[in-house]
Formats: structure tokens, C-alpha cells, sequence
């Protein structure tokens, strides 16, 4: 086994310019009982929007701190050892910044091993351990708890997790072998493999406490005072109940069906291309048994490797877009032009229009009006907004009050003078230009000279649906993403005409949306829309020419997408995918592929067979008829319908770059990742074109130089 007291840290030691070093102070605290425990706080002197990050500096200074303790315990000074966080903070995690400049595998495998050495003498102090969860606990920072002995939690703490899968790596410092010994492997797998995958979903504090990660949980007022003085008790003998750490049954019986169970459910929900979340899985499964040591050291050869590979690098990349750009959008003007948002019309009130009132009255809470051509329409959207407000009600997300609040500040009509007073008003009409021509002619005369206008359209020309206004220069698109209340990204379109205020006020509304805006030029497709459409066209043109339909999905797999292509066309809705297409082949149609005979397709009420997974497994009788005389009898092999979508897919991003569709290539990625769910582990798009090969096929350079990869070994 691993003598991690052995090892020369100084590589990586030597990598911590620029490093916030989170200090580990002590002081001694005199319990209820007499006996003394010894305090560790972490604070990295920042206010707490620069949460405590786990650099080497300060895993080195941390154990330095902690082997100052492991002496006073052997000499009787302490009976025990805390450690918690600086206000509402317990720690980050590791610094990813600093990860990804390790340099090589060796110094990775040594980020691992120092992580495994500094906390894993929390175990190993001579006295019990106690983690005081007093705020955010996510990667290494839970994993400071998960090495203590004990464990309780600030029943306010903003988040606790293990993220580490969603970023293309693995909880590395103990958490893979210690939660599933800790809260059994389902619960295990659920916190390690299935949050993560889910747009990295955290625990709240009550969720840790029932899952048995914490042993006791208090309120925030308190918290430290009863932690201590429940650390007191349980020193004096108090009995620590963990009713979720597995058994002999469950390790020999439920373990490993638990293990068949997930790994079946990985391959059909994200095929086999990511590679962290089959690396956990293996963790999982060894945890059954062994040392703690032996987990420990499998963990230091698997960090190391996913730290060093292409995937990370990607997810690395990716998580710098979402954390950093998104938040500070390109091409956005200034806030203080925006218009101030008192009042929200919303045109039409079938269920895309309901999910947009929704959104509005609960992130904005201001006055949302619907109308639609006939009473029982509106009621019937009215309704369902209002059972939606219950739902969140229901579940706790909403009080009594404001519930109440929300219901009351959402209004129904066929009466158009009643948007006299609104400032912003969006469209959710029928997608074509006529019908979106002859709502706002009908609203602008009503409507205020300075309220902005908003289209949802998903790729008709924004411009093109403004040309009858007598301002046009007030219309914006803005372009939500099904499911509304989910998907974080709205394209925010800006046509030759539109105003710096009507632009300011789109981006100020989305944020107010708690959404990511991206600013995008009026084009066809604008940005998701248009790649997506290259996708499905690419699988389109596969089976019109004879290509089975399974076998096509199984040809996108290496795209890493969150489902094959029919299966996206199933969700979006067939006749929506094909008014998507022909746009977009009347716009392009030499790089783009529609057929007529889709159109059929769209009008039956099933085309596809899926299996239980939602994978699509082929045509439903009644699309074979539909599609009988249109398919050719030349099937395209799966290494020729992947270049030709990464073909595809590059060149249509270098002429949107080339066309000032967005300003740089990252806003074409985050679209991607936010309006598409691309994967982080591709970094979006543009990163594995370049891995791939495609951008030099296409167009003879890279979009990233150098590449975005992973790091020699």
C-alpha cells in the first residue's frame, strides 16, 4: 500500500503561484463535559462569494496543522479534533484551476496522494473527529467531512455534493471508497453518479442528513453551539445511529446488482463515450470490499489518469464558459439602458405561453398578462399556471403567501387594450411569420412607444417578423428552450434595427429569468437550432438513403450527445423538426438535408419504437408504410455518417464565425451546452471538432490553438 509519508510533494508544492490559500487556525474550545477540543476553522480571509478552495498550499498547511494535532492527542492535551468553515462556507473543493495545470500524470497522481494523506489523518488523529458542515461542501470539501469521524451539518448550508463526474474526474480524496461504506451503494450511487449527471444536481442539508452523510443537523442560529454540544455527548457515549451503512447481506447481495443496475442505466442514457462515470462506477464496485488504504490508492491511479486526459481538458474548458462567460455576456449593452419591467404580456396562452407566465410571475413577481383569441383557451392556460403554483406549493418550494401572491398577479383576457401598461411583451404564437406579423400589428398601436417587443421565434428572421412594425427597432428576439422552466439558455437576437435599450432590457429580463443570455445575430436557426438541424438532417439523409434507423442512432454515439438524433426529433416534436429543416434548406440548401416525405412522417401520431430506456430502436409500422418508396438501398457505414456530421457540423461553424453570427467561438460551445445539453466532457462543440480532425478537413486550421486536450503523460 501506499506510505503516502514517503512521498515527495514538492512538484506540485512548487505549482501554487497565484494560489488563495485557505488557512487552517486553531483554537481550543472547553466543551460542556471539561474536555477540550481543538478547533480547526478554514478561511481563506475572502467574503463569501470567494468560497475556501483546497490548493496544495493549503492541503500542506493543513497538514501540517493536523500533525501539530495528532501530537497534543498523543500527549492528553485534546480529546478531540473539529474542523469547520468560515461563515457560510465549509470549502469548495479542490482548486480545478490548479488541477488542470499539473503538467503531467505524475504530478496528478501526487494532487490525488496529497489529498489522500492530509485527509486521511482526520482518520488517524488518536482522538475522534468531528466535521462541523457549517455552508457549501462540495468535492474535497465533503470529503473533509466523509474522512472525520463525525459528522453534523448547518440545516442552511447552501449545497453539499460530489460534482466531480460532471466534470469529466472522480471524487479522488477518499469519497468513492468511504460514502457507499458510509450510506450504502445505492445512495452512494446516486450522490456520486446520477446528481452529477443531472445537470449536477446538489443535496441540501435535510437530503444529507436523511441519506446518513451527516449524523445530526441543526439550525443555522445555533448550529455550533449544538454541534459542540453534541460532540460532547457523543465523546461521553452518546450512540451514533447510522441506519444506512451496509451490512454483510447488502455487500454480498445488493452491492453488485445495485452496480449491473447503473451501469445498464449509464449505457442507455449516456452510451459508453463519457468516461468518469464507468471510472466511479469501478470505485463503487472495489468499495465492497478491502481496505480503506487500497480504496484510497485506487482512487490516486484513477484521478490521475482522467486528470490527464481529453475529456477533462474539455469539461475544464466548458466550466470556465458556464461559470465565467455566461455571466458576463458578449455584446450585451449596458444594464443601465434597460427599461424597467413592471408589467409582462405574453401573446397566446397554449402551453408555451402558460410555461413562459409561469416563469415570469415567479422569477420577476410582477403583474403577467395572457390573452388569446377565445376565453376558454385563456382560462384553460390561467388554470394551468395556477396548478402549477399549487404543484410548487404542494412540494415546499412555495409558501402560502406567496403562492397566493403569484396566483393573483396573473391575469387572462381576449382583451388586447389591457396590454396598454406593459413594458415587455413576448410572443408564444403559431411558428410562422404572417401569424407573428399580425399579432404585433395588432399590439403595437396599444402598447406604449418605449415597451419592448419580444418574439420566441426558434429560426425564423426576427427582422423579417418586425418589417411591418412601425418600430421596429423595439423588437428583440428571445429565444427560450424546452422544457422553459430547465433549459438555462435564451439566444437574445438582434436584428440591423434593434435598439441598445430594447437589446439591454432583453438581457436584464433574462437575467431577472435567473437564465443565460447569449447574443446572437438574426440568422437562420440562429445558433442551437441551426447545428441542431446539420444533426438531424445528417441522420435524415442516412436513412432516406437506406441506413436503418438503429444503427444511425449507434453512429452519433461518439458526438457524446444526451440522446441520438431520432430521439431528439421525438422529443422536439416531428412536425416542429421539419419546419426546423425546411427553414433552414431554404436558407442554405446547399449544406443542408431535408426530404418531403418527413412531412408524412410528422403527421402520425407515433414514428419511432423506443426502448425502456427511451433509446430508438426503429420505425413504428405506420412510418415504414409512410416511408416505403422514399428510402434508397445504399446504406451509409457508421464511420461515413459521423464524418459527415462532424464535417458538417465544422464547416457550419466556421462560416457562422466567419459571419458574425456570435462573436467567438465560445458562445457558439455555451449555446451548445446550455440550449443543448452538449456535453461538458466535449467541451460543447468546437473542442472536439478540432480533437476529431473535422476542422482541418474543413477548413485546414483549428478553432482553438492549440487544441483543447488532455496532458502527456
Amino acid at each position: 500500500m501506499t506510505n503516502y509519508d514517503d512521498i515527495d510533494f514538492s512538484p506540485i508544492q512548487a505549482l501554487t503561484e497565484g494560489e488563495v490559500i485557505t488557512h487552517s487556525t486553531v483554537r481550543d474550545i472547553t466543551l460542556p463535559s471539561g474536555r477540550v477540543m481543538a478547533l480547526v476553522t478554514l478561511d481563506n480571509g475572502r467574503d463569501h462569494t470567494r468560497p475556501n478552495t483546497l490548493g496544495p498550499a493549503t492541503m500542506t498547511q493543513l497538514g501540517e496543522t493536523l500533525s501539530a494535532l495528532k501530537s497534543r492527542a498523543a500527549a492528553g492535551e485534546i480529546a478531540a479534533v473539529g474542523i469547520t468553515g468560515k461563515q457560510y462556507i465549509l470549502a469548495a473543493g479542490a482548486d480545478l484551476s490548479d488541477i488542470s495545470r499539473v503538467g503531467s500524470k505524475d504530478n496528478a497522481r501526487l494532487v490525488a496522494q496529497l489529498g489522500h494523506k492530509v485527509l486521511g489523518m482526520l482518520g488517524d488523529l488518536g482522538v475522534p473527529s468531528f466535521a462541523f458542515v457549517n455552508g457549501l461542501a462540495l468535492g474535497g470539501g465533503l470529503e473533509i467531512a466523509l474522512n472525520s469521524t463525525y459528522r453534523t451539518v448547518d440545516a442552511s448550508a447552501a449545497a453539499i455534493a460530489l460534482p466531480e463526474v460532471f466534470l469529466g474526474i472522480i471524487p479522488g480524496w477518499g469519497g468513492a471508497y468511504l460514502l457507499p461504506n458510509l450510506i450504502g451503494i445505492e445512495n452512494a450511487l446516486e450522490v456520486v453518479i446520477s446528481n452529477p449527471l443531472k445537470q449536477n444536481r446538489m443535496l441540501k442539508p435535510q437530503q444529507a442528513f436523511d441519506l446518513g452523510i451527516v449524523d445530526a443537523i441543526f439550525p443555522p442560529a445555533t448550529f455550533l453551539e449544538n454541534s459542540l454540544v453534541w460532540a460532547d455527548a457523543v465523546l461521553g457515549g452518546k450512540k451514533v445511529e447510522r441506519k444506512n451503512e451496509p451490512g454483510k447481506i447488502e455487500r454480498t447481495v445488493k452491492w453488485p446488482v445495485a452496480i449491473k443496475m447503473a451501469r445498464g442505466m449509464l449505457e442507455s442514457k449516456i452510451g459508453t463515450v463519457p468516461r468518469s462515470p464507468y471510472v466511479a462506477l469501478d470505485l463503487l464496485e472495489k468499495a465492497r470490499s478491502g481496505t480503506k488504504a487500497e480504496g484510497f490508492a485506487r482512487e490516486d491511479e484513477a484521478l490521475a489518469d482522467l486528470v490527464t486526459g481529453d475529456q477533462f481538458a474539455a469539461s475544464m474548458y466548458a466550466f470556465d464558459l458556464v461559470q465565467k462567460r455566461a455571466k458576463r455576456p458578449v455584446g450585451a449593452p449596458s444594464k443601465d439602458l434597460a427599461k424597467k419591467v413592471s408589467k409582462v404580456g405574453i401573446i397566446g396562452a397554449g402551453l408555451m405561453a402558460s410555461q413562459f407566465a409561469l416563469l415570469f410571475v415567479r422569477r420577476l413577481q410582477v403583474p403577467v398578462l395572457i390573452t388569446d383569441l377565445d376565453q376558454a383557451r385563456v382560462d384553460k392556460g390561467v388554470a394551468y399556471i395556477h396548478e402549477e403554483i399549487g404543484k410548487l406549493e404542494a412540494k415546499g418550494r412555495l409558501d402560502a403567501d406567496t403562492a397566493n401572491r403569484l396566483r393573483s398577479l396573473v391575469t387572462g383576457t381576449t382583451e388586447k387594450s389591457l396590454y396598454a401598461d406593459c413594458d415587455f411583451v413576448i410572443e408564444a404564437v403559431f411558428e410562422e411569420v404572417g401569424v407573428k406579423q399580425q399579432v404585433f400589428a395588432e399590439i403595437e398601436p396599444i402598447i406604449a412607444e418605449d415597451a419592448i417587443l419580444a418574439t420566441n421565434t426558434s429560426s425564423l428572421s426576427v427582422e423579417e417578423i418586425g418589417a411591418k412594425l412601425a418600430h421596429p427597432e423595439r423588437l428583440v428576439g428571445f429565444h427560450f428552450f424546452n422544457p422553459v422552466a430547465v433549459m438555462p439558455l435564451i439566444e437574445v437576437v438582434k436584428t440591423p434595427n434593434t435598439s441598445e435599450a430594447a437589446l439591454s432590457t432583453a438581457f436584464v429580463v433574462a437575467k431577472g429569468l435567473k437564465k443565460n443570455a447569449v447574443l446572437t445575430a438574426d440568422a437562420p436557426g440562429f445558433v442551437v437550432n441551426r447545428l441542431l438541424a446539420k444533426v438531424m438532417g445528417e441522420a435524415a439523409r442516412a436513412v432516406y438513403e437506406g441506413t436503418p434507423v438503429a444503427d444511425v442512432e449507434k453512429a452519433f454515439a461518439p458526438l457524446g450527445l444526451p440522446m441520438g438524433p431520432f430521439q431528439l426529433i421525438d422529443l422536439v416534436g416531428w412536425k416542429v423538426a421539419a419546419h426546423v429543416q425546411d427553414t433552414m434548406v431554404r436558407a442554405f440548401p446547399d449544406r443542408f438535408y431535408a426530404n418531403d416525405n418527413f412531412h408524412a412522417l410528422a403527421e402520425l401520431d407515433a414514428v419511432v419504437e423506443k426502448d425502456k430506456g427511451g433509446r430508438v430502436t426503429g420505425f413504428t409500422k405506420a412510418a415504414e408504410k409512410v416511408l416505403k418508396g422514399h428510402v434508397g438501398s445504399t446504406p451509409a457505414s457508421a464511420d461515413t455518417i459521423l464524418t459527415r456530421v462532424q464535417d458538417g457540423l465544422a464547416q457550419e461553424i466556421h462560416l457562422m464565425l466567419e459571419q458574425d453570427v456570435v462573436p467567438e467561438v465560445e458562445d457558439i460551445d455555451l449555446c451548445l451546452i446550455l440550449g443543448a445539453g452538449w456535453p461538458f466532457i466535449d467541451g460543447g462543440a468546437s473542442p472536439y471538432l478540432d480533437r476529431e480532425g473535422a476542422s482541418e478537413r474543413v477548413f485546414g486550421d483549428t478553432f482553438h490553438h492549440p487544441p483543447i486536450r488532455g496532458i502527456e503523460s
